[in-house]
């Protein structure tokens, strides 16, 4: 039995980093505007085509010792980094939720929470291409599993809280994607966990920008996205919301 639930974990491991492979092909392709339903994966620096053998995920990199094929040039860490993540995400999942319809519905979200989170690290935007379909998709699960009415209101009240950020500050302290983006988080995690994970999101926020302040050349007007925080603080909420709130509540005296 051990050997079976080991080979499994094997098995997602494995599948997760190929779609982490994916990922990395999406965001690339996002960036340059190009279609990533059709055309062959080619290298962002000499535009060859790849063949198959340069695409295994994490053993591509390592067996060519980080360098493209063809034009020599370094291969950007990011590739291997997120294949490994997306690998060791979809084990976690699998273990949260075990083979059933929430752990392709989990997966699906989580993926997309990833690609989100590194799409606006690097380029300061939120791609409407993942996020409207990633709205979509929870707002249907959401439908056929539960009632709509709480994560209906909680998606309205963290999007309407951030519009009131955006527009009082005038696009300069919250972009209007994390307004969109707050729909969905709404959406996914209804009340209580989104009033949590927007906390957390704002705590996580303020400690890495004073860091920032400290050790780099950043000042209190230099230009940091914040969906990585959200969704950093929503992953959190989401597999410990309710563990942090009982001991809030116990701390205040207010068992449960």
């Amino acid at each position: 039995m051990l050997f079976i639930n080991l080979l499994l974990y094997f098995l997602f491991f494995c599948f997760g980093t190929i779609i982490g492979s994916f990922l990395n092909c999406l965001l690339y392709r996002l960036e340059v505007n190009k279609s990533f339903v059709f055309g062959r994966s080619i290298c962002p620096k000499c535009k060859h085509e790849l063949a198959w053998n340069d695409l295994i995920p994490i053993f591509s990199f390592v067996f060519l010792g980080g360098r493209c094929r063809y034009c020599k040039k370094r291969i950007s860490f990011q590739y291997p980094l997120i294949e490994i993540i997306s690998g060791i995400l979809l084990v976690a999942l699998f273990w949260y939720a075990g083979p059933s319809i929430e752990l392709a519905f989990l997966a699906f979200i989580f993926f997309c929470m990833l690609a989100i989170f590194i799409y606006d690290l690097r380029h300061f935007i939120i791609p409407d291409k993942i996020l409207f379909p990633l709205i979509f998709v929870t707002f249907v699960y959401v439908v056929i599993t539960n009632s709509i009415v709480l994560p209906l209101l909680s998606a309205l009240g963290a999007a309407l809280f951030f519009l009131i950020i955006y527009l009082a500050s005038k696009g300069k302290w919250m972009g209007f994607g994390d307004v969109k983006l707050a729909v969905f988080l709404g959406l996914f995690l209804s009340w209580p966990n989104i009033a949590l994970g927007l906390f957390l999101s704002f705590v996580i926020g303020a400690i890495i920008g004073i860091g920032l302040m400290i050790f780099s050349n950043k000042g209190l007007k230099s230009e940091v996205p914040f969906g990585p925080f959200l969704i950093t603080g929503s992953v959190i909420a989401f597999f410990w919301g309710q563990e942090i709130i009982n001991w809030y509540l116990n701390l205040l005296g207010f068992y449960v």
